[in-house]
């Protein structure tokens, strides 16, 4: 009887012990796990812009006269031309020699604008014909591996931007022909002898095809020469200006791909950026605090049927990516945390891109500390360049409690 009780009370503290060992040992930390992924990363720039228009011409009355009721609206097409405007000539011309000597100037002036479009053309035409010489040159040294294939992009851009230059030069020397025209013909209608009180009417032109932007004369009434009448562009040719900040860029590089969004559109628009103007301007934002801003021109690339809605001075939003890698290991951007000073380096060894950082590997169950290399992050995701492999597990928002080796469980939702 004795042997009996001495076993139930060792099975007692036996049992007893491991419930205490059981109590007391430690529990696994819940954590939010996420996997290690694989595919396109990107960085951009976000911010508003507005659209406006790459030419806008100004119809200006090109003598001194009785401007009749100019009939078109707002929005209303023309094509290249077209009378918009009519003018009778206030003054015969013997007795206005004032008007004879400013319109022969003008014609001069005009003859002088001709010649210099004329002249850009030329220089347009040198520089398409370098831009391509230089990238066959990039692409005989592409296909033997001796340049990067983002040089060869950027040759080809070149190319696009300079074609674009030639047929912008071209419609200078469309409007500057306009208004050798009009110049002329202005001059011809003051010379005019004028007999029984009659005077010739005198039609305007549009320079361009476009539409009307905004009528700044509307009623019939007497003008002087050079008075603005209206406003034409061609609303398929627009531009998008944004106001960086001057750190931001300059990351924002010619050539560099454009998402433009909340446009009013369902679909994103693709552009690119055409240049950044070298003059930054201060500007006060909205919490009274003066920045340096500086303006970046975006070429909308997406087919104009797309967005034929857009006008003059829509506002829209605009994301500019300034680093792109396909293929790259990414992570939620909260798993990443920085490392203690000196201890920044790269699992192989190499400096980092940014220096000490790592993760909280999940490994059979526990967590294990990993210094990775990250090659940049935005909003959401940290490109990793070494340290994970796809589909592994990592500890998202790691709590204090987390330590290297600690058992870490994942938090059931």
């Amino acid at each position: 009887m004795k042997r009996k009780t001495w076993f139930t009370a060792a099975s007692l503290a036996v049992a007893l012990a491991i419930a205490l060992a059981w109590a007391f040992a430690p529990r696994p930390v819940e954590v939010e796990l996420a996997t290690v992924t694989q595919g396109r990363f990107e960085t951009t720039i976000d911010e508003d812009g507005k659209t406006r228009l790459a030419d806008r011409y100004v119809v200006s009355a090109p003598l001194t006269g009785q401007l009749s009721r100019i009939t078109l609206r707002e929005g209303d097409t023309v094509a290249a031309g077209t009378v918009v405007a009519t003018l009778t000539p206030a003054l015969p011309g013997m007795l206005d020699e004032r008007t004879r000597r400013e319109l022969q100037a003008r014609v001069e002036g005009a003859e002088a604008s001709l010649l210099r479009a004329s002249t850009r053309i030329e220089r347009a035409s040198v520089g398409l014909e370098q831009a391509k010489n230089e990238v066959r040159r990039s692409e005989q040294l592409s296909q033997q591996g001796f340049i990067a294939p983002t040089k060869l992009e950027d040759d080809r851009l070149a190319v696009v931007g300079a074609q674009k230059e030639v047929e912008a030069a071209n419609a200078e020397r469309h409007v500057a022909t306009h208004d050798l025209e009009q110049a002329r013909a202005a001059l011809s209608a003051v010379r005019q002898p004028v007999g029984n009180g009659a005077r010739r009417s005198f039609p305007i032109n549009a320079p361009v095809a476009g539409r009307v932007l905004r009528l700044l004369q509307t009623s019939e009434a007497t003008v002087a020469v050079g008075t603005p009448l209206l406003e034409i562009g061609d609303t398929r040719r627009l531009e998008i200006v944004a106001e960086l900040l001057t750190t931001d860029a300059l990351a924002a590089t010619p050539g560099s791909r454009v998402m433009i969004e909340r446009w009013g559109g369902p679909a994103t628009l693709e552009g690119r950026v055409r240049s950044v103007e070298p003059a930054a301007f201060t500007k006060v934002s909205a919490l009274g605090v003066e920045e340096q801003r500086v303006r970046v021109l975006i070429d909308i690339t997406t087919p104009p049927a797309q967005w034929q809605a857009l006008g003059d001075g829509y506002r829209v939003s605009v994301r500019i990516v300034t680093l792109a890698e396909d293929k790259a290991v990414q992570v939620p951007v909260s798993a990443v945390f920085p490392l203690p000073a000196g201890s920044g380096t790269s699992p192989d060894g190499g400096a980092a891109a940014e220096a000490g950082h790592a993760v909280f590997l999940v490994d059979g169950g526990r967590a294990r500390q990993v210094p990775v290399t990250v090659g940049g992050r935005n909003g959401s995701a940290a490109w990793i360049r070494n340290g994970l492999t796809p589909g592994q597990q990592v500890i998202v928002y790691p709590p204090a409690s987390v330590r290297d080796g600690v058992r870490v469980a994942a938090r059931k939702v």
